[in-house]
């Protein structure tokens, strides 16, 4: 999970800061300014935490290992870049809660910060979740974007999960390979999209079309709603094409997490993304 050989063209800037807060001296008039909380991110899993250890972008305040995770980061010669505390793993189940499958390993970081949408490269593509607050859907999105390369996700700044935890482990460590973009109004940001010449196209049951049909181009942006409630309103007013997933079986809806991997199959197959 640490190979970054389909990095995205533009770099998470470096340095301590919340991912949600983070200043980089441009204007963006709906990105979360609001300083927040020193609160680290809390990483813990083998995937999730190696990942991290190996990004030289993500600041490791503190990390806990147990004596056999400290003996298997050595023998794959992976740096822990901080002195661990060896610790025995109910220490972990301690902080972490028994149900936490994390293999002896913790680690507590500085969160990434979040670049600008105006930093997005025009071409590829990106993922934009309106108001998916499951972290373990938005971990396997994480996941399933670094598989097929996304450029990036955008999410807002309320009605989402924090990049730490439950969502850290469920993404496996694709926290440290998809840049996340958080705003505070989906509907600007789409509308920024659309105007920097993105295909911005919603997901719905309602679509007019099958997403296997429509012509898309580069850069795409698919949006996804939540489970449930599926896109806003506004959001999906504000996209340019609004398009269903058309299947042959007797259910005819899916996980968002699994639309997700499928409209992006999709997506990457008709753009010529899957060389």
């Amino acid at each position: 999970m640490s190979d970054r050989d389909r990095k995205p063209p533009f770099q998470r800037g470096g340095g301590k800061g919340p991912d949600k807060r983070r200043e980089s001296g441009r204007r963006t008039p709906w990105r979360d300014r609001d300083p927040g909380s020193d609160e680290p991110a809390v990483l813990y899993g083998w995937h999730t935490v190696a990942a991290a250890l190996a990004n030289p972008e993500r600041r490791i305040r503190k990390l806990w290992l147990s004596e056999n995770a400290a003996r298997r980061l050595a023998d794959d010669h992976i740096d822990t870049r901080v002195t661990p505390e060896i610790v025995r793993p109910s220490l972990i189940d301690q902080r972490l809660g028994p149900d936490a499958v994390h293999q002896g390993l913790l680690a507590e970081a500085d969160p990434l910060p979040s670049p600008d949408i105006d930093t997005l490269p025009p071409e590829g593509i990106v993922l934009v979740l309106d108001q998916i607050t499951d972290p373990h859907n938005v971990g396997a999105i994480l996941r399933s974007a670094a598989a097929f390369a996304v450029r990036a996700i955008v999410t807002t700044a309320r009605h989402s999960p924090e990049a730490t935890g439950v969502l850290a482990k469920s993404a496996s460590g694709a926290l440290e390979l998809v840049p996340i973009v958080t705003v505070q109004n989906l509907a600007r940001a789409l509308t920024e999209l659309n105007d920097q010449g993105f295909m911005t196209v919603g997901l719905d049951s309602q679509g007019a079309e099958d997403l296997g049909a429509v012509k898309l181009r580069q850069p795409l942006a698919l949006v996804l709603g939540a489970e449930g409630k599926g896109l806003r309103q506004l959001t999906r007013e504000t996209c340019s094409v609004v398009a269903r997933l058309d299947m042959p079986g007797e259910i005819k809806s899916l996980n968002v997490s699994n639309a997700a991997v499928l409209a992006l199959y999709i997506g990457a197959s008709r753009l010529g993304l899957m060389g």
